[in-house]
C-alpha cells in the first residue's frame, strides 16, 4: 500500500512538472543562455516552507532538464537557514550562490556590502530573459532596494499579516443574537480595538459555555524573537506606533528623543497585547508563528491576526485544516487615525512580509544564479505557484484562473491583497536589525511573562534602543 501511495505521489509530481516544462515561453533562449554554464552546480538556502519546497521539487528539477545546469537547494529551518546564510556571507566563503533574504534582513545585509547588485544582471540581455517584466511586480520589490534604487533581491513570496476570522462562527444567526444581547451591537468585523475585544471575550466566554475548545483571540507570545515582531511589525503600527517606535531621521525611540517607543500610545498597545492573552489558548505564551497558523486550523480560533502565509493550507487542505471554507480575511482593526496616515503614505497598518532569492557578494556562479532566479519567477509558472505556495509577487498573476479561484477559497485573501497590500509595509531601514530583535525581545519578554510592568518595560526599551544606537555611531 505504502508502494503504491508513493507511485501515485510520484505521478502527480511528474504531471505537475511536464505542465511547468511544457509551459515554459521560449524554451531555446533559456538553452542558449545557460550554455555557457552547462555543468555547473549552484547551491542554495531557503526556509522550509511551501514556496521553497515548490522550487525545490518543481522549479529546480525541470531547470536542470532544460539547462543543464545542475541545483543544490536546502530547504531548512528559519534558524539555521538564517545561521548558515550569515556564516557564509561573513566568510565570504561562497558556499552558496542563491540565498533567501528575508525582508526585514536585507538593510543589515546591504550594510555589510553582501550581496550582489542585480542591476547589471538585469540590463544584460544575454542572461536576462526578453519576458522577465520587472515593471510587472507588485510593490513588494521596493523593499530589496537600495536608497539609490540598485535592486538586491527577486522576490518570490510575499504575503501579509493581517485579520482571519470563522464566518461559520461569525454568520450563525444564535451567535449573532447573543453577542448583539450582550454588546448591543451587529457582531461584524472589527474595525476598531475595542470591538476586537468584545469579540475576543463574547468567543472565549462562549467556548466556556459550550463546553468546547474556542477562544476568541490568538498571538506569538513565546519568549523568541517572534514576540518582538509581533509588537514591532502587527501590534504598534495598528496601533499608530511606526518604525519600531524608532525616529529614523536621529535614530532614537525615546520619547523625551524624539521617539515613540515609550509613548503613552505604545504603552497602551502594549498593555492591551498582555491582556489579551487572557483570551488566547492556555498554551499562547508557548506558540510562535507555526502554532499560532496550527490552532486556527485546528478550529480553536475565532478571530486572530496572523501570518497568512498559513493561509493556504488552512483554507484548503482538508486532511489538515478544520475549518475549510469556513474562514476569510479582511484588515486588521486600527486606532483612530491610522487608516487615514497609511492611505495617504504617513503610515501603515500592519506589516507585508516576504522574501526573495539573492546572490551573495562571494557567489562563485552568479550569472547560473541569475537564470535560476528568473526561472522561479517567470510569469508562465506563477499560477501554478501560487497554487502551491498561496504566494503572489507578480500583478499579472492575479489575473490567472487559478489565482482567482484560490481568492474564492480564501476568503478574498488575494484581492485584499491586490487592491489594499499598499496599506501594509516591509520592514523600516534599520540595519542593525537583529541585534535591536534582541533587545525588544528582552524587555518585551519580561512585560508578557508578568514579571515587570508593560509600561516599565518600555521604558527600560527605550533607553537601551538609544544605548545601542549611540553605540553603533549613530
Amino acid at each position: 500500500m505504502r508502494k503504491l501511495g508513493i507511485a501515485i505521489l510520484l505521478v502527480g509530481v511528474l504531471f505537475v512538472s511536464s505542465w511547468c516544462f511544457a509551459a515554459v515561453n521560449n524554451p531555446e533562449w533559456w538553452q542558449k543562455a545557460a550554455e555557457p554554464y552547462k555543468g555547473v552546480v549552484i547551491r542554495g538556502i531557503s526556509e522550509s516552507t511551501p514556496p521553497s519546497k515548490a522550487m525545490v521539487e518543481v522549479a529546480a528539477p525541470e531547470f536542470e532538464k532544460l539547462t543543464g545546469i545542475k541545483v543544490e537547494f536546502e530547504v531548512t529551518s528559519w534558524d539555521e537557514m538564517y545561521n548558515k546564510s550569515i556564516q557564509d556571507l561573513q566568510s565570504g566563503a561562497g558556499i552558496y550562490d542563491f540565498i533567501y533574504v528575508e525582508q526585514d534582513i536585507i538593510y543589515a545585509y546591504l550594510a555589510q556590502k553582501w550581496l550582489t547588485n542585480l542591476n547589471p544582471f538585469i540590463s544584460n540581455t544575454n542572461i536576462t530573459h526578453p519576458d522577465f517584466d520587472l515593471d510587472d511586480f507588485t510593490t513588494f520589490i521596493n523593499y530589496f532596494k537600495d536608497a539609490e534604487g540598485n535592486i538586491y533581491g527577486i522576490p518570490f513570496e510575499a504575503f501579509l499579516k493581517s485579520y482571519i476570522y470563522r464566518t461559520d462562527l461569525f454568520n450563525d444567526p444564535e451567535i449573532k443574537a447573543a453577542f448583539k444581547a450582550k454588546y448591543g451591537y451587529d457582531l461584524a468585523v472589527p474595525t476598531t480595538w475595542e470591538q476586537y475585544t468584545d469579540i475576543a471575550k463574547f468567543f472565549t466566554e462562549y467556548g466556556k459555555e459550550k463546553g468546547i475548545e474556542l477562544y476568541g483571540h490568538v498571538a506569538q507570545a513565546k519568549t523568541h524573537p517572534c514576540v518582538a515582531y509581533e509588537m514591532c511589525e502587527t501590534i504598534w503600527p495598528a496601533w499608530g506606533v511606526y518604525n519600531w517606535g524608532i525616529n529614523l531621521e536621529n535614530m532614537r525611540a525615546s520619547v523625551d528623543k524624539g521617539g515613540t517607543l515609550n509613548s503613552d500610545q505604545a504603552k497602551k498597545a502594549f498593555r492591551w497585547y498582555v491582556d489579551m492573552l487572557q483570551y488566547a489558548p492556555p498554551g499562547v505564551r508557548t506558540y510562535t508563528w507555526d502554532e499560532t497558523g496550527a490552532v486556527f486550523g485546528a478550529g480553536k480560533i475565532a478571530q486572530g491576526i496572523i501570518y497568512l502565509e498559513n493561509l493556504g493550507w488552512i483554507a484548503t487542505d482538508a486532511s489538515k485544516s478544520a475549518v475549510v471554507g469556513k474562514i476569510a480575511v479582511a484588515l486588521p482593526p486600527t486606532a483612530p487615525g491610522v487608516m487615514d496616515d497609511a492611505k495617504a503614505g504617513k503610515g501603515y497598518i500592519g506589516y507585508y512580509d516576504g522574501g526573495s532569492l539573492g546572490i551573495p557578494h562571494s557567489a562563485k556562479n552568479k550569472e547560473a544564479a541569475w537564470l535560476f532566479i528568473q526561472w522561479c519567477m517567470r510569469k508562465e509558472w506563477q499560477g501554478e505557484f501560487a497554487k502551491m505556495a498561496t504566494r503572489v509577487v507578480r500583478k499579472s498573476t492575479f489575473e490567472d484562473p487559478l489565482v482567482k479561484d484560490l481568492d474564492a477559497q480564501t476568503g478574498g485573501y488575494f484581492t485584499m491583497l491586490k487592491d489594499q497590500g499598499y496599506l501594509f509595509a516591509g520592514a523600516p531601514a534599520l540595519p542593525m536589525h537583529r541585534p535591536l530583535n534582541e533587545v525588544y525581545l528582552k524587555w518585551i519578554s519580561k512585560a508578557v511573562a508578568g514579571e515587570i510592568s508593560p509600561e516599565d518595560a518600555l521604558d527600560n526599551l527605550a533607553k537601551e534602543v538609544d544605548q545601542l544606537m549611540e553605540d553603533l555611531g549613530y
